[in-house]
Order: structure tokens, then sequence, then C-alpha cells
């Protein structure tokens, strides 16, 4: 078949296209860098005729409360729009568990509004909800560093690393469209500020993890659950030990 994977050149993107391949299909890499624009709508009529299946992941480049809404809307009516002159037969999106507990950050609120306007497009769907990456452990304790503190709740987090999500992605995109949500995450459920300590101490880093429940995770005040699945979810198999004696951890 002929998957279009948007975001193809991304870490889950790059990722995906390759595990497609080795399964035999025609996955076709589609970024601005391949002349493929979701927001201008550049490219996309030509890179679509003839799929069977599109994946998204596609994310803002902003944080930015206006400017994640103005991104994931354009791109998805774009693309969706797209689609449906095309015959796509499976819409699948990478998105983001806990989305609708997390509605206090405008960046969820725009990933909520893109998940809608799925729901709402007619085109077969399955949205998947994933836990955050392990690597992106970093960028946590970038956002949670005061000085030499790293300050974190002790909610529970279950990362996945890159490498399970592209497979969890390619098969999800290669079975029957389920129009709803699946969820996937890692095989390890422990309180966010243990887990970032180990990383931090793995990767020989000094500085110090404190736990405050008053911390925010990228603005948003969390309860115990809100970065876990909500249900039963696809469990990958690598563990965050594993992860760790890597040693590509980047701080």
């Amino acid at each position: 078949m002929k998957i279009v994977i948007i975001g193809g050149t991304g870490l889950i993107g790059s990722k995906t296209v390759a595990k497609l391949r080795e399964r035999g299909h025609e996955a076709i890499a589609a970024a601005p860098s391949t002349g493929v624009d979701t927001i201008t709508g550049a490219g996309l009529e030509a890179a679509l005729a003839g799929a069977s299946i599109v994946i998204d992941l596609t994310n803002s480049p902003s944080f930015e409360d206006i400017a994640a809404m103005e991104f994931f809307q354009t791109s998805g009516r774009n693309l969706l729009a797209a689609e449906k002159e095309a015959g796509v037969g499976h819409h699948v999106a990478l998105s983001v568990v806990g989305t609708a507990k997390l509605q206090a950050s405008g960046y969820f609120r725009a990933k909520q509004a893109q998940e809608d306007l799925i729901a709402a497009s007619g085109i077969p769907y399955t949205i998947i909800h994933s836990t955050q990456f392990f690597e992106f452990m970093g960028a946590i304790a970038r956002g949670a560093t005061q000085g030499n503190e790293v300050r974190l709740s002790s909610s529970l987090i279950q990362p996945i690393i890159s490498d399970d999500v592209a497979e969890a992605v390619a098969d999800i995109a290669l079975a029957a469209p389920v129009n709803g949500l699946v969820e996937i995450a890692g095989p390890d459920r422990q309180p966010l500020d243990r887990m970032v300590a180990r990383f931090l101490s793995a990767a020989h880093d000094p500085r110090v993890v404190v736990t405050d429940p008053a911390s925010t995770y990228f603005g948003v005040l969390l309860d115990e659950t809100s970065l876990v699945p909500s249900g039963p979810a696809r469990i990958a198999a690598t563990s965050f030990e594993t992860f760790l004696h890597r040693g590509e951890l980047r701080t």
C-alpha cells in the first residue's frame, strides 16, 4: 500500500517510514523539506494521490497558545480536506495520553481541537494517545529547573521509547480503523520526580530533583494519573532501565 507519513522526517516519522518500508509498503515521508506543507497546502494533492493510509505526526513549532491552535487547526483542515479528495481510507494521528485532562494548557487545547477535527471529518480514523517519550526526559528536566534544582511533582508517568512508538504507529496504521482512541505506553510506571532523578543520575547531571506538589508540567498542575493511560493500553517492551543503559542521554 501507499502510506503517506506527514511529519515523516522527524523523530517518530523517520522510524515509522523505515518500519513500513521493511514490511514492503510504499511509505512516503512528507514534510516541508520534501515539498509537502500542510499549512499552505503545497504538495498535498500530489503526495496523497493513490494513498490508502495517512499518518499525521506533525507538531506545532510553537507551544504558545494562539500559535499552537492556529497550527493544528490549519494543518488539520488542509490535510483532512486533501484526504477526502484522494479517497484515503484510514487517517492515523499521534496525540498525547491525558490530553483531555490537560486543558489548562493552550497547547493541549490545540491538540484536542485537532482530535475533534479528525473525529468530525467522516474519514475512518484512529487517534493514538502516547505517553511521553524517554528521549524527552531532558526537556522535562529543563522545563522544571530553578537554579540547581529540578522541581517536579510525584504524579505518575509511564514513558515509552521512540522506537516502540514507531512500531505501534505502524501496526495501528495497518490495522482496521477504530474510529476512536488507542493508548500506548512503556512498561514502567513510576512517579515523575523519581524517574527524572534516575535519568539525571545516569547522565551524570548534578542537578537535584526536589519533590514539589505545586510544580506544573509545562504549565499544567497535574493530578496523580494525568500522564498515564486511563484504560487498557498497548504496553511496549523496552524498559526505562534499558534506555538508560544505552547511554544516549541528552540533558
